[in-house]
């Protein structure tokens, strides 16, 4: 995992986690909209960022729309499951710009800071309540 990202994880750790389901798929649509927003920005002065920032803004809407939570499409996905992908799309952005040959570029600090920002929201995230099976007692 990228050093950003892993520092991002070590900070939030001891934060209590604040952030509802609800407001993590507002953030996540925000996240979506910043990825094709800068995949339109960076098109004309750097190609490969902008494929790059189609791809991640790809995969985080695929993810929010399968997932089962408010802003979800359909419930392929558990919001548990959601979180643990979301660290897998945090490391992929901020490694990308190596992947694709762009790290020396400007391009590179919305890729990194987006991961890290990724990675503080899945730990900065509330479980779902779940709810509780109670189960009568049966007389022997």
């Amino acid at each position: 995992m990228p050093t950003l990202n892993s520092l991002a994880k070590l900070v939030a750790k001891p934060i209590p986690r604040i952030v509802t389901p609800k407001a993590h798929a507002l953030i996540d649509f925000a996240s979506v909209g910043l990825f094709l927003g800068s995949a339109a920005w960076f098109w004309r002065r750097n190609r490969r960022a902008g494929r790059a920032s189609l791809m991640c803004g790809g995969a985080e809407l695929a993810l929010m729309l399968l997932t089962d939570y408010p802003g979800g499409v359909t419930d392929l996905i558990s919001f548990k499951t959601h979180r643990e992908i979301d660290y897998g799309l945090a490391a992929l952005a901020a490694a990308i710009p190596e992947a694709l040959a762009f790290a020396g570029d400007d391009e590179t600090k919305l890729f990194r800071l987006q991961g890290a920002l990724i990675t503080l929201l899945g730990e900065l995230t509330q479980n779902p309540a779940v709810p509780v099976r109670r189960t009568r007692a049966r007389a022997a």
